[in-house]
């Protein structure tokens, strides 16, 4: 067993959160700013969490945003669900005894409303949101809080994600990434010791 500790992204990477997420952010300029963009244009926020995002669309009071957001966000929920086969790879890891962990981009508000809706939190023994650490991906802060708090060794831990901001964060934070190219775009531009294809991959590390 190579990897004792597996660190999983969630939208992208164990929720097909995309289409919600993106609808959810372009009302919500829309709301705040009476400007109605195309949706194509916050494909780049995905993965990046609001308190980024919102000042980057000119939105200064991104706490106010976000709060908006997540009540536009509920409306699209019915369009979240998780990626064929991530249950079951995710509860066949935890059979063969490795240490499920969640690194997020989602706030720990977020990931009530949404992920824990899914029932496999008790799949992980250690969840970092947004709010743990003092710098969001693609910093290394979220990756060391995990290896923090669940005393793991860094050879021995891996970081799944779907965004370069997911792969940053785990090479400066000084362990392996692989890259869910299932939920991926431009996958090709991201560094990863592993591009996996589909859940079921994940086996094979």
């Amino acid at each position: 067993m190579r990897y004792k500790h597996i660190i999983f992204d969630i939208d992208g990477t164990m929720l097909n959160t995309e289409t919600a997420d993106m609808l959810a952010t372009q009302e919500t300029v829309f709301q705040l700013t009476g400007e109605k963009k195309d949706i194509d244009e916050f494909r780049f926020t995905f993965g990046i969490p609001n308190s980024v995002v919102f000042p980057r669309l000119g939105i200064a009071d991104a706490e106010k945003a976000s709060l908006l957001w997540a009540d536009n966000y509920g409306k699209y929920h019915s369009s979240v669900g998780l990626f064929d086969g991530i249950e079951e790879v995710l509860r066949e890891l935890k059979k063969r005894g490795h240490i499920l962990g969640i690194v997020t981009s989602k706030s720990r508000r977020e990931f009530n409303a949404d992920f824990a809706t899914f029932g496999l939190n008790d799949l992980f023994d250690t969840v970092i949101c947004v709010d743990d650490s003092p710098r969001p991906k693609p910093n290394p802060d979220p990756v060391l809080e995990y290896l923090k708090r669940a005393n793991a060794d860094k050879p021995e831990t891996i970081y799944i994600g779907d965004t370069a901001y997911d792969a940053q964060s785990a090479h400066s934070a000084g362990i392996d990434f692989a890259l869910a190219v299932w939920g991926a775009h431009n996958w090709e531009e991201i560094n990863a010791e592993y591009y996996l294809k589909s859940p079921g991959e994940v086996l094979e590390l």
